[in-house]
């Protein structure tokens, strides 16, 4: 299975998909084919473009507020795996909590950054004003573009033109 690029109407990015899902979208007359392989696909009696990007022919409009889970390997890359306190990309990285969960915080992408474990120690269960400790800027929900780079183990060169940006380049780990 090949994985398959998905464009918003307006060429943003929108998600990754298998070639036969992407088939059946261009097929149903949902999608168009933007980038394409040089191999077709094959059935008994037909052949058809491979897609590569796809295009949808309608738009789809992405709320802001639809949440993804987080996970360590999206939290990590979103801080460019690295600790957001000292900036420390080797040893062992952790997720801290800015406000702690012990005063109420949430487990969301606001709330949530990565910590070096020496780091996260010297924080605990404070603020992190309170140990003398800062962050460069407020965390948030990261884009949709880094989830589509996490998704392939290489993103392919047609997909550069598509993607906005190189922060999370080949996911690694």
């Amino acid at each position: 299975m090949h994985q398959v690029l998905v464009l918003n109407a307006s060429y943003e990015p929108l998600n990754v998909c298998s070639d036969r899902r992407a088939h059946i979208l261009v097929f149903k007359g949902k999608a168009e084919v933007v980038e394409h392989h040089d191999e077709p696909i094959r059935s008994a009696a037909s052949s058809f473009v491979r897609p590569l990007v796809i295009r949808l022919l309608q738009y789809v409009r992405v709320p802001r507020a639809i949440k993804r889970r987080i996970s360590r390997r999206a939290l990590f890359a979103r801080d460019g795996w690295k600790c957001v306190y000292c900036g420390t990309s080797g040893g062992r990285l952790t997720l801290d909590h800015v406000i702690p969960r012990s005063r109420g915080g949430d487990s969301v992408w606001e709330n949530v950054v990565t910590a070096c474990a020496p780091c996260n120690l010297r924080k605990g269960d404070r603020l992190p004003e309170e140990v003398a400790m800062s962050l460069p800027r407020p965390p948030r929900a990261p884009a949709p573009v880094l989830f589509i780079r996490l998704a392939t183990h290489r993103v392919p060169e047609s997909w550069q033109q598509y993607l906005p940006g190189d922060h999370v380049g080949h996911a690694a780990a």
